[in-house]
């Protein structure tokens, strides 16, 4: 179980309708089943004083990031559509950092890619955690192999100290065992699975 402070920041990563909901357009085996264990973690977050953080899947229609535009993905958490919204379950009581918005591949919390230039540039996350003094982030969320992964890894990068709350993430698999791989690369890059 992660130990949590006011140098702490739950990161809770896109728990949205088209990845948590069994109805959504990209769904993740087990993405609804998470959200509890999300939710709980946001209740031991916000005891200890913790700071929380939410990620989001902001694309808009037409990007090539979506297979209709070249890219491998079906269209997903589209900006303003049911898919894109946060999951109901989910307590949502922090600031929300949205990745993908002019079309980027935005796996990471901390960065968004040109899906054409490979260009990268920051989110504004980092920023985030960093003014509210935070020197370890928890990780929680959807997808292990996609997005969860690379803001473990992103963030161990940028010097924090990283842990991934095994029980509150599920992976997309979309080549079998590509969770697992995901979190062998993490625990390379010094994440520590709680």
């Amino acid at each position: 179980m992660p130990s949590y402070d006011r140098e702490t920041a739950l990161v809770v990563v896109d728990v949205q309708n088209d990845f948590a909901d069994p109805q959504g357009s990209l769904y993740v085996p087990g993405g609804d089943v998470i959200v509890d264990e999300v939710n709980a973690e946001v209740a031991r977050a916000q005891a200890a004083g913790a700071h929380v953080v939410y990620t989001q899947d902001w694309h808009p229609s037409a990007t090539p990031h979506f297979v209709t535009e070249g890219g491998i993905w079906p269209v997903h958490c589209v900006e303003d559509t049911w898919g894109a919204a946060f999951h109901p379950r989910l307590v949502v009581d922090g600031p929300s950092v949205r990745k993908g918005h002019d079309g980027g591949d935005g796996y990471s919390g901390f960065s968004v890619r040109d899906p054409l230039s490979g260009d990268v540039r920051a989110t504004i996350l980092d920023e985030l955690l960093r003014d509210r003094g935070a020197d370890t982030i928890v990780v929680a969320g959807l997808a292990t192999d996609y997005c969860v992964v690379e803001t473990a890894c992103d963030g161990r990068m940028l010097g924090y100290r990283v842990e991934v709350v095994h029980g509150a993430i599920a992976a997309v698999d979309l080549t079998p065992g590509d969770g697992d791989r995901a979190i062998t690369r993490m625990r390379d890059a010094g994440v520590e699975l709680v």
